[in-house]
This record gives structure tokens, sequence and C-alpha cells, in this order.
């Protein structure tokens, strides 16, 4: 027994010691790690599904200053659409350009100049949150992230809506009496 736990061993040694290879014999140009393009001759793509982002302004570096950053709405029933305007002013000495202007999901819509600001002008951003499905009876606190990219020293510069959402007992009611006929569905689909 100990004879075959001792062969195997040094057949195990044997083996590792032939895998080896000598780090000298490679060259600049071969490939250490296999590539997609050598395994399978196809050449690797960018993910279609990523979205670009914007490109950051060239050229000079100004500052924008915003007289509120950050809007509260209050308190609003689930459905309204809760508009707000935040004024800023081009507090450098080259023109601003603003070249996008994101929210942190699809209920927020910001609308922003698209032409440049003049050093010493001031603009609007002017932001929609849609607060369809985003309360609750006793009401939901949102609080909604605009990003705006610009030639700016930081590039990006935030400005945030926030408020609570009130969903009324009839909504509610109303959605539950939806959500009982879907899983009703599914599991009629199911039995069958």
């Amino acid at each position: 027994m100990i004879k075959q736990i001792g062969f195997l061993l040094a057949f195990s040694l044997l083996l590792l010691a032939s895998c080896k290879q000598d780090s000298s014999a490679t060259t600049a140009t071969e490939p250490s790690v296999p590539t997609a393009e050598a395994n399978t001759g196809l050449t690797p793509t960018t993910n279609p599904l990523k979205t670009e982002e914007p490109a950051v302004p060239v050229g000079p570096i100004t500052t924008m200053s915003f007289e509120e950053s950050e809007y509260d709405f209050g308190t609003a029933q689930e459905g309204d659409v809760v508009k707000h305007i935040y004024n800023f002013t081009n507090t450098g000495s080259e023109p601003l350009i603003i070249s996008n202007a994101k929210a942190t999901c699809g209920c927020t819509v910001p609308q922003w100049p698209r032409e440049p600001i003049a050093p010493g002008e001031k603009g609007e951003i002017a932001v929609e949150f849609n607060t369809k499905n985003k309360g609750k009876v006793g009401g939901q606190m949102q609080s909604k992230r605009v990003t705006i990219t610009a030639n700016t020293d930081p590039v990006s510069n935030y400005v945030t809506i926030k408020g609570k959402v009130e969903r009324s007992a009839e909504q509610q009611a109303k959605k539950d009496a939806e959500k009982a006929a879907r899983d009703a569905e599914k599991a009629a689909a199911d039995a069958s």
C-alpha cells in the first residue's frame, strides 16, 4: 500500500514537472493567455446593451453654482407629476456647456439648455418627477438625484428632488384587486 502511494506521488510530481513551461521560450508577440479570437476565430465586440456615456465637453473649464441644489416638494398624491426649476449661474470665466443631465430612474426627466451659457449668465434645468407607482398608504419618502455633466470642475454637479408620495386607500384597493387578478390568472395557468 505504501509503495503504491509513493509511486502515485512520484508520478504526480513527474507530470507537474513536465507541464511547466519555460518562460524564456515565450516572446513578446505571443499571447500568454488565450484570447477569444485565437480560440474561436471571432473578434470580440463591445456589449450592445451597454449605453455609451455622453462625452464630457473638452476645452476650457468653468464653474457653475445653483441657487438651490435640493428641492423638497412636501407631500404629493401618487400619480401627480411634480415639476421644479433649478436656477444656476455660470460663475466661471469660460462658456458653460452642459453635455448631459441624467436622473437616477426613468420617473424623473430633466431638461437642460443645449446652447453654451456665457460667463456670468444664468440658466435653468427643469426637472419633472412622475409619482406613478411611487407611493404607499401613509406616505413613501422619495428622493431622486439628477447628475449634470458639463465642462466644469468638478465634471458632475447634482440636484435632488424629494418628498413624500401618498397613496389613497382607493388607489391601494385598486392595486390589490389587480394583483389578486394576476395571481389568479397565474394559478390557473400553472394548474393546466
